[in-house]
């Protein structure tokens, strides 16, 4: 029997995207502690729409109260608050206007969160599921939730918090250039200041601040991405993988401090890229570039209480970019290539299927996987006339993967109107 043959007996066909069955299929992943659904491109329809389904299927169903995602905290935040009907400050600002705006800005994944609203509207607001963001890029955004958090709670404290992050306020907007001025001076000039401020928000060693309500959560979280942002630019002057390092480790400890704020029987939803939720070390991003993620630290923490669900294409069209705050463009993809994992999936004739990928499921199956072979990953940019060497990557897709969800032809998302703002890319510099 060939690959795709195999394949076809052990795929298990998706009902129509808009059917309640289909979160049903996921069920089996109910129990687990985290979630972690993928995307093979940050501009395709089906995997916002199925991520929904499925989300919604765990949290109505199976009790999860988080909804975490490859966004960055304030921006997140401000949509927390409105889907738990939170308190909105008279100084907000309007989330996810920097680019890639349509990855937030979509009408799919506005579909989603208004339906968040709606089931939190209906319950006590303790059991409401609350959305929060992984990514550190709004370094801006997080040092004036800081400050005016602080502000509220302790001004003595705030005024300290200025002092501290006064080095890197120059360079809030922009901080990418913080990373190229350090690596010309040598030295890291804001690191000491901005580490201080964390551990005397984690250490509650700020009269008048307690830990016990969201406000610290929201704090302490935006402090940590400042930390670790100040980090980040350095690091991505020097080598990509520490900067990634960085940022995914950023991604997990964050999921963490959600989690234990959200009490010891909370889960979570995280919605990221394959590149962020697939085990890197069964990816040549692990293997030759010593790269890590989020799936493998999850992996690592959480054992089988953490199911890692990939997803792939084999064409259609996705909305990206060709380079760095281009305007949004919807691009054809090109059919996968015979090498490649996607290939074995499309060659199998099933429109769209779910995998189960687990050991003692399908062994034979998985044992005939474990071979090597091309994936493909398109992020905001996408670049068809290099794509083997920019959008694919060498993995072992039933070590990277618990399960794998296709769609043989797949669309591009369709962005809602927004104005884009300057500022740091919300996925600078990897685009994943």
């Amino acid at each position: 029997m060939t690959l795709p043959d195999q394949i076809r007996a052990a795929a298990e066909p998706l009902p129509d995207l808009d059917d309640p069955a289909f979160g049903t299929l996921f069920d089996r992943f109910g129990n687990t502690r985290v979630v972690l659904l993928g995307e093979a491109s940050h501009g395709t329809s089906e995997f916002y729409r199925a991520r929904a389904a499925i989300t919604r299927r765990l949290v109505e169903r199976h009790g999860f109260s988080i909804v975490a995602v490859e966004a960055d905290w304030p921006d997140a935040a401000s949509l927390d608050r409105h889907v738990r009907d939170r308190p909105t400050p008279a100084q907000a600002e309007p989330p996810f206007r920097r680019f890639p705006t349509w990855m937030w800005r979509n009408t799919d994944f506005s579909a989603f969160t208004e339906s968040l609203r709606r089931w939190n509207l209906a319950r006590p607001y303790a059991e409401r599921a609350g959305f929060y963001g992984l990514d550190l890029y709004n370094l801006s955004g997080s040092i004036r939730a800081v400050l005016d958090y602080l502000d509220r709670e302790d001004p003595d404290a705030a005024r300290v918090a200025r002092e501290r992050y006064g080095c890197l306020m120059p360079w809030a907007e922009e901080p990418q250039d913080y990373g190229r001025m350090a690596l010309m001076t040598g030295h890291a000039r804001c690191e000491e200041a901005v580490v201080t401020m964390l551990r005397d928000m984690l250490g509650h060693q700020l009269d008048g601040v307690s830990g016990d309500d969201e406000g610290f959560l929201d704090a302490t979280a935006n402090a940590r991405l400042v930390k670790n942002a100040e980090a980040y630019y350095r690091a991505m002057y020097h080598r990509s993988a520490e900067s990634w390092n960085l940022r995914d480790t950023h991604m997990f400890e964050t999921l963490c401090a959600v989690l234990e704020s959200r009490g010891p029987n909370a889960r979570a939803v995280v919605w990221a890229h394959n590149s962020h939720i697939g085990d890197a070390s069964q990816t040549d991003m692990g293997r030759d570039r010593g790269e890590l993620n989020i799936g493998q630290l999850c992996r690592a923490r959480f054992g089988r209480e953490a199911a890692l669900i990939g997803f792939g294409t084999h064409t259609g069209t996705v909305a990206c970019a060709t380079d760095w705050d281009d305007p949004m463009e919807v691009k054809r993809v090109n059919p996968s290539r015979p090498d490649s994992y996607e290939r074995l999936a499309h060659d199998s004739g099933v429109p769209r299927f779910l995998l189960d990928l687990r050991e003692g499921v399908h062994d034979e199956l998985r044992a005939r996987l474990m071979d090597p072979r091309l994936e493909r990953f398109i992020g905001v940019i996408y670049r068809p006339e290099t794509e083997r060497w920019s959008h694919y990557s060498e993995c072992i897709l039933p070590g990277q993967f618990d399960a794998y969800v296709w769609f043989d032809e797949t669309r591009a998302v369709t962005p809602t109107s927004t104005a884009q703002t300057d500022g740091p890319e919300e996925t600078f510099p990897f685009g994943l």
